[in-house]
């Protein structure tokens, strides 16, 4: 079972950070966790894209889009590339778009919002590296935990 992320914040008031970005839900699984993989990326998605496209490990994609609201970072198609590959989840600080058809499906997507419009597929960005947004500093190889109630973060592995 996913411990949740209030039972969390109780437990470990002084190793969690709590993400302070009102992020929707979208997928199947309201509720995931896994060691943090990073994308900082600009209205493009080719590295998000090859990102799903290799295994997870049950890992979680954080991907940092500056908040925009214009391109959609991810859609039904690479949704299902991570369920494929065993992503535990992604969170993005950015859009995606197949909403509907993404909410059909056995993932965890926490994202700012949606948009119609599909991303750049210039490859541009950075990849795993420190990125930070909604007050936390997510770095590769820390524990997130996801949930109804947000988003937090934590050095290491909280949870048995």
């Amino acid at each position: 079972m996913i411990p949740a992320t209030a039972d969390l914040c109780d437990a470990h008031p002084e190793k969690v950070k709590v993400c302070h970005i009102p992020f929707r839900s979208f997928g199947q699984a309201t509720a995931f966790h896994g060691p943090v993989r990073t994308l900082s990326v600009l209205d493009d998605n080719a590295l998000v894209r090859q990102a799903l496209e290799r295994p997870g490990h049950g890992a979680v994609l954080v991907v940092n889009g500056g908040g925009s609201l214009k391109r959609a970072l991810v859609g039904d198609n690479l949704a299902r590339l991570a369920i494929d590959n065993n992503w535990a989840g992604i969170v993005l600080h950015g859009a995606i778009r197949d909403s509907g058809v993404i909410d059909t499906m056995p993932v965890g997507v926490k994202a700012v919002g949606t948009t119609p419009l599909r991303a750049d597929r210039d490859a541009i960005g950075e990849i795993d590296i420190p990125t930070a947004f909604g007050g936390v500093i997510f770095t590769p190889g820390d524990w997130l935990y996801a949930d109804a109630d947000g988003v937090i973060v934590a050095p290491h592995r909280l949870h048995d």
